[in-house]
């Protein structure tokens, strides 16, 4: 009797084994979300990719740069996509050619310009009016999130004589910040880099930060949109209810972003 019920296990074992190489094993891939974006909102977005990534198990790519560097691929696969200004996003909403519906936007958080100086503020740059001073050597940006930024703080108060002698004293349009922070590092005479506040805070052993009063002071927002092929998936809209979340909040807030928590 026991022989029996030993050869009657040995069997069933036999065909337990038989039918795994049959059935196939059903493993469910990690999701994944595709995001593109300017350089400058890159290190808070990718923060924010990790940890919502592992809340929901999900990976988030984030890919950032010059539009041109990315913009076939996200054509093909984005399911998001961010912006360092309104305009920005008006932009990529054209060049994205009807794959992102325009009611879809939202605007994020803003922060603030400011000016980057060397490290211990040798010229005594202490606000907007000293880039103003005779000799000063002064970089901007005059593309991606910046067209217009310098101009926009220098006629501020209406007063044409303030961009004639910022103007003057520009030695350097860079088309974008990732050429401007190559130009700061490789021309030591540059005296200050008229930019956004999240720059310094990225680059902290680069430059120091002087804020720039409310006479001057300028302001942009990231936004973020869903692409046709984001809104078929749920965590893209999930993603975004998390930048807009507390705890997004307070990752945009850690790299110098404006929140409503801060006002």
């Amino acid at each position: 009797m026991n022989r029996r019920l030993a050869y009657q296990a040995i069997l069933a074992l036999g065909l337990l084994l038989a039918l795994e190489t049959l059935i196939p094993i059903v493993v469910t891939a990690e999701e994944v979300l595709h995001l593109y974006g300017p350089g400058g909102p890159y290190p808070v977005m990718q923060e924010a990719a990790i940890v919502f990534g592992k809340l929901h198990n999900v990976k988030v790519e984030v890919v950032s740069g010059p539009t041109g560097k990315w913009l076939e691929k996200a054509k093909a696969d984005a399911d998001l996509i961010y912006s360092g200004a309104e305009y920005m996003m008006t932009d990529l909403i054209r060049v994205m050619e009807g794959r992102i519906d325009e009611t879809m936007v939202t605007p994020l958080y803003l922060r603030p310009s400011a000016i980057l100086v060397r490290p211990g503020n040798p010229k005594k740059i202490w606000d907007f009016t000293d880039l103003l001073k005779p000799g000063m050597k002064v970089l901007v940006v005059s593309g991606a999130g910046q067209v217009g930024l310098w101009e926009d703080m220098a006629g501020k108060q209406g007063d044409i004589l303030t961009i004639r002698e910022l103007r003057k004293n520009i030695v350097t349009f860079a088309s974008n910040s990732a050429e401007a922070k190559r130009t700061w590092i490789e021309n030591k005479e540059l005296d200050a880099w008229l930019s956004w506040n999240i720059w310094q805070v990225s680059n902290p052993t680069l430059a120091e930060l002087v804020t720039v009063n409310e006479d001057y002071v300028i302001y942009r927002d990231c936004g973020i949109a869903l692409t046709e092929q984001g809104k078929k998936k749920a965590l893209s809209s999930k993603f975004i209810e998390f930048l807009l979340s507390s705890g997004g909040a307070r990752i945009f807030s850690r790299w110098g972003w404006l929140t409503v928590e801060q006002e």
